[in-house]
């Protein structure tokens, strides 16, 4: 999974970005994306490996695109170079500034931050589909696609994202190649001082965030980065004392997996233990795909152990002798925590 961190200057994106990572890339360089990558934490990878004792344990992975701002510290425009780097990303994080920073004159606003971010994503991606629709008066496309596109261009100026389009709404096949801003997955971090770091997001930002159907999330990444450079079992410690439970890194996934509800299954053996990640509804033939396009094109079944199922009765072997290991066609829907075993021909 790609997400890329977006925002305006002086936001503290930067920093956002090390907090995630635990990397320490320079605060106001601008110029090229910076790159970070997090393993997804999951307690139920970590005890399958001490179980099976594989030749290599994979864990899920996101990864981080720190995208620069090439715009003044004062303005709200981004750049057509930001905003081609932000097509490129899988889900797009919105950082909003709402702490004290002396090198902008203007006090924190995070609400016409996120308006003005929306505005601009609402008038690059009417652009697109209006060229499009221009062209179609030469190209005579299918009727359905021109319908699509009618019915973006109706959503996106009553300033509605994309996103907001049901897929029975919108057939999204049309719009492949494009890579709109709007239809994107929406993540906004509100970044704070270190002494509201604890306090739930404003209801009036969590409201029009919940209205763009996007998810938020609110941490302190000065305070926070900070934390991260320590050592694991000191974070703790840190954390309470500023009355959160668990990292910034944790929070974010948890939303993350959340906003685009993904769930995530496993392959286990002594070459190697590892965690898949899929949207929820995925079906076994589709899972397989994931793993490798042999196993969905030549795919049989699939030997299926949820995970609880697994730890109640410790091995393998246990499971079939219990009668528990559930065989499963094409059209099984994983779910969260399952272990699979692909059976394919090809």
């Amino acid at each position: 999974m790609k997400i890329g961190l977006v925002g305006f200057a002086g936001s503290g994106k930067t920093t956002v970005f090390n907090t995630l990572t635990g990397l320490q890339v320079p605060v106001g360089f601008g110029g090229e994306v910076r790159l970070g990558t997090v393993k997804v934490p999951d307690e139920r990878i970590a005890a399958l490996s001490k179980i099976f004792t594989p030749k290599k344990t994979t864990y899920a992975e996101i990864a981080f695109c720190d995208i620069p701002g090439e715009h003044g510290a004062e303005k709200k425009g981004l750049s057509s170079k930001a905003l081609l780097q932000i097509r490129d990303q899988e889900v797009v994080c919105l950082v909003l500034r709402a702490f004290t920073n002396p090198a902008l004159e203007s006090d924190p606003d995070p609400s016409a931050d996120l308006e003005a971010f929306h505005a601009e994503c609402i008038l690059a991606d009417l652009d697109l589909v209006e060229r499009r629709l221009s062209r179609a008066k030469k190209d005579k496309p299918d009727p359905l696609e021109l319908a699509a596109f009618e019915r973006m261009k109706t959503t996106l100026e009553h300033e509605w994202p994309l996103r907001s389009l049901t897929p029975d709404a919108l057939n999204r096949s049309y719009l492949k190649g494009y890579e709109f801003l709007t239809d994107r997955p929406l993540l906004v971090v509100l970044n704070r001082s270190e002494q509201e770091a604890a306090a739930p997001m404003p209801d009036g930002l969590a409201a029009r965030i919940k209205e763009l159907h996007g998810a938020g999330l609110v941490l302190s990444a000065s305070v926070e980065a900070e934390i991260a450079g320590m050592d694991v079992a000191d974070q703790a410690a840190f954390l309470a004392d500023l009355g959160l439970k668990e990292s910034a890194v944790a929070r974010f996934i948890r939303t993350a997996y959340g906003l685009l509800d993904l769930v995530s299954f496993f392959t286990v053996g002594q070459d190697e233990v590892r965690a898949w990640t899929i949207r929820r509804g995925t079906t076994a033939r589709q899972a397989a795909g994931r793993i490798h396009s042999d196993l969905e094109r030549g795919f049989i079944r699939a030997e299926v152990t949820p995970y609880a199922v697994f730890t109640q009765y410790g091995s393998e072997q246990a499971v079939r002798t219990a009668g528990r290991l559930q065989v499963e066609g094409k059209d099984y829907v994983v779910s969260d925590g399952d272990i699979l075993h692909i059976r394919f021909a090809v």
